[in-house]
């Protein structure tokens, strides 16, 4: 097992994140994360790259217990991270850039920048250029590149497609492909579930901090409850074992005090007609 993620739990002040959150990768695969907005699937892939720390669980990767590892060890351990908002420096040249992704190597890095330049040929012809004035589609292929840049066993991308336009995101995707046949593991968190699903060998679906479903990629994009909730179905349906009584409780409230403001809205409607009518009435006197 290159990756696994053993029951770990991440709490931000007294809130949890990630209650209990169990993940493998086989060395060679894709993996991906989908899930809603706090699901916490970033999270999942920060604890793991080492920028946020354990509340209990265990993180261990290529055989080693990393859980307490600094995160600069865990690059030159081999996990790389292209992070979500890509994270480039905006006043820095693609060239510069890319360096930056070798800089705790002490060996030469030329053979990884000329693969860089062969894996995305755009950076190649802006190389001079800063990152800042690039379209978003160019600075994620420079963040993924950098990233490479460290040679990682396996490469965590954070919703690499977002704010991406259609034909784009079919690069990246088709890119991250590439990246995985040449011999890289990929753990992915994407909330474009179709596309994630397409090209991962297997899934994971997380709600409030918990996997509540994981099987091969392919069974999940069959998955009547899957295709509702995340894949454009007609309706959703709750993937968690469970239904959550307060967030039941917090929706009733929030479905009452609408409709206390609906009626507020009327009687104040009808306040301004009966002020129309006798201001009305006042004129014609």
């Amino acid at each position: 097992m290159l990756l696994e993620i053993d029951d770990i739990h991440v709490h931000y002040g007294k809130i949890a994140a990630l209650k209990g959150i169990s993940v493998s990768v086989e060395q060679g695969e894709i993996v991906t994360l989908i899930g809603a907005n706090g699901a916490g699937k970033t999270t999942t892939l920060k604890t793991v790259s080492g920028l946020r720390s354990l509340s209990s669980g265990a993180v261990r990767f290529d055989g080693r217990d990393i859980s307490r590892m600094p995160g600069h060890k865990r690059v030159l351990a081999g996990i790389g991270q292209a992070p979500e908002g890509r994270g480039i420096f905006p006043g820095m040249t693609v060239e510069e850039n890319l360096l930056m992704g070798a800089y705790a190597r002490k060996d030469d890095s030329s053979k990884e920048l000329a693969e860089a330049y062969e894996l995305f040929p755009r950076l190649a012809e802006r190389r001079t250029q800063a990152g800042g004035t690039m379209s978003g589609g160019e600075q994620q292929m420079l963040a993924i590149g950098r990233a490479l840049m460290a040679k990682p066993k396996v490469l965590l991308l954070d919703e690499p497609s977002m704010g991406l336009a259609p034909m784009l995101v079919q690069q990246i995707f088709s890119i991250i492909q590439e990246i995985n046949r040449r011999g890289t593991t990929v753990l992915l968190v994407e909330q474009n579930a179709q596309q994630a699903l397409q090209v991962a060998h297997r899934a994971y679906v997380l709600e409030t901090g918990r996997v509540v479903k994981s099987a091969p990629a392919g069974e999940l994009l069959d998955d009547p409850q899957v295709r509702a909730a995340y894949l454009g179905g007609a309706s959703g349906e709750n993937l968690a074992p469970a239904p959550d009584v307060a967030s039941a409780d917090s929706d009733t409230a929030s479905a009452d005090s609408d409709t206390a403001s609906a009626d507020s809205d009327a009687a104040s409607a009808k306040s301004d007609v009966a002020t129309a009518e006798t201001t009305e009435e006042s004129e014609e006197d």
